[in-house]
């Protein structure tokens, strides 16, 4: 089946489903419509998991899906011989709750349960945020409970690795900390109303993604981690299977794919449309581009060909959502006592490459260009890729250079066109999370670190782990992508770091 299909059948099925549940409504006694149920006690929140794709278990059908609270398996339906009936029925499992509607309902009795002990499960399902919960949600660092009986901080919350997804985990993660995309994606009011072109599967993203923000942010969860499972399937359909669970992939190409299409779904059926993506991420640069002779002629050829306008330097403004740092290429030599030198190089000095000095060439099949780059706008959060991987037919190798760098007060007016500096009145960054890539080019494992606004500290979270670390110990790593927050007006300096 076609994903145009499959989407417009979905949104048939959630018709069909109200439709259904309209007529049981309709058909039922009044005394049966609603009432308290005799097997409340029953439920099993510890088994409830709703991270998972809202199907029957049996069918595979998203029509009508039910979840049992008893043993938290989906089923289908609740007439005489559906699933979820028969489930009941077999298992004496009796209170289940419609995954699209979230009522609550009583089998094989077949009545609506009204019940206000049950609204932490729906809110399980579906979190959401009032305005004045979001605006204070960097003011707070109080400890959530879960179910389990362990704590954590709402935002700071491992994501499970269902095989090979860490890339894409590290990346969502340091996302769902940036907050004013954040805050934007918790309200989901915010992008319901977005006129898309029809058979538009794009916008699946935007929903998963802001389902997924709602979920790690949520204070009144019953376990301590999140599944992405939901996530991840529509960035597999979404990316047409370029980025896959069960595959380890590049968390640059993952990023950037992500922004790009989020960005994408987001401007509905304008193409050029400002949105939370270009509003947050969004700089410019001038981009200065010099034609060379090819090097194998004579130099006389060569000074000949110069004087041409085809040689003449070319220059041209640029949008950009990342700044790719290119790393001095590594020694291969070892030291004295046989160890490889792991080098080290400061952060400006790689960040020279957008000073509009600083030249560098860049080869095609055919041609050689001499290129420098001089940035015209800084956005309010700057996304670092540190370049640790280079690509050829046959192998990828991987740089395992270490940045030095502060984790505040990077001041980058510098590297801004003289005539751009006025127009920023601020300029220094400070770091708010930072992904490392470990092992080797092929393989290795995705970590991140991440500031947590409330309490000024910084934590790891790789896959479901979650640890405190210093902020010292950040930059012993080999960083690979970064996102910087530029300070405002009468911001300090972060606690912690």
């Amino acid at each position: 089946m076609s994903v145009e299909k499959r989407l417009k059948r979905e949104a048939e099925e959630n018709v069909e489903e109200e439709a259904v549940e309209a007529k049981y409504s309709r058909n039922e006694p009044r005394d049966r419509r609603s009432r308290h149920c005799p097997y409340l006690d029953t439920i099993n929140r510890s088994v409830l998991d709703f991270d998972f794709e809202k199907l029957c278990s049996i069918s595979l059908s998203h029509i009508n899906a039910y979840a049992c609270l008893v043993c938290g398996k989906y089923f289908q339906g609740r007439g005489l011989k559906s699933h979820a009936y028969i489930h009941s029925v077999q298992f004496s499992h009796h209170v289940f709750l419609n995954l699209h509607t979230l009522m609550f309902y009583c089998l094989p009795d077949n009545y609506k349960i009204i019940d206000s002990s049950l609204e932490d499960i729906t809110y399980v399902l579906k979190p959401t945020f009032t305005k004045a919960q979001i605006s204070n949600l960097d003011k707070q660092a109080k400890l959530s409970r879960a179910y389990d009986g362990t704590t954590y901080l709402p935002g700071i919350v491992g994501l499970n690795n269902i095989k090979a997804n860490d890339y894409a985990n590290a990346v969502l993660q340091a996302l769902s900390n940036v907050p004013p995309l954040r805050n934007y994606f918790l309200e989901e009011e915010n992008y319901r109303g977005i006129q898309r072109p029809p058979g538009d599967i794009m916008f699946l993203l935007v929903q998963r993604f802001g389902e997924l923000m709602r979920k790690l942010w949520n204070p009144r969860n019953f376990k301590a981690h999140v599944s992405p499972h939901e996530m991840l399937q529509a960035v597999v359909l979404c990316s047409k299977k370029n980025f896959q669970i069960t595959k380890q992939g590049d968390g640059v190409d993952f990023l950037s794919w992500f922004l790009n299409a989020l960005n994408s779904a987001l401007g509905g059926t304008k193409k050029k449309k400002r949105t939370i993506v270009t509003d947050v991420f969004q700089g410019s640069m001038r981009i200065f581009t010099k034609k060379l002779p090819h090097p194998d002629l004579p130099s006389e050829e060569k000074e000949a060909l110069l004087e041409n306008e085809e040689y003449q330097e070319k220059k041209m403004e640029s949008p950009f959502m990342y700044l790719t740092l290119d790393l001095p290429t590594a020694p291969l030599y070892k030291d004295e006592k046989e160890q490889l030198i792991i080098p080290q190089v400061p952060l400006f000095s790689i960040l020279a490459k957008f000073n509009g000095i600083t030249e560098k060439e860049y080869k095609t099949y055919k041609e050689n260009f001499l290129k420098r780059f001089q940035l015209t706008k800084l956005p309010p959060y700057l996304i670092f890729c540190i370049k640790r991987f280079t690509k050829n037919n046959f192998f990828v190798e991987k740089n395992p250079t270490i940045v030095n760098f502060p984790i505040t007060n990077v001041d980058l007016r510098e590297y801004l066109a003289d005539e751009f500096q006025t127009v920023h009145k601020n300029t220094t960054y400070d770091l708010i999370a930072n992904i490392v890539h470990d092992g080797k080019p092929n393989e290795g494992s995705y970590r991140i670190h991440v500031l947590h606004h409330g309490t000024g500290k910084w934590y790891e979270l790789q896959d479901l782990q979650v640890t405190d670390i210093l902020p010292q110990m950040i930059t012993l790593s080999e960083a690979y992508i970064q996102i910087w927050k530029r300070r405002e007006d009468g911001e300090q300096n972060q606690d912690g770091a």
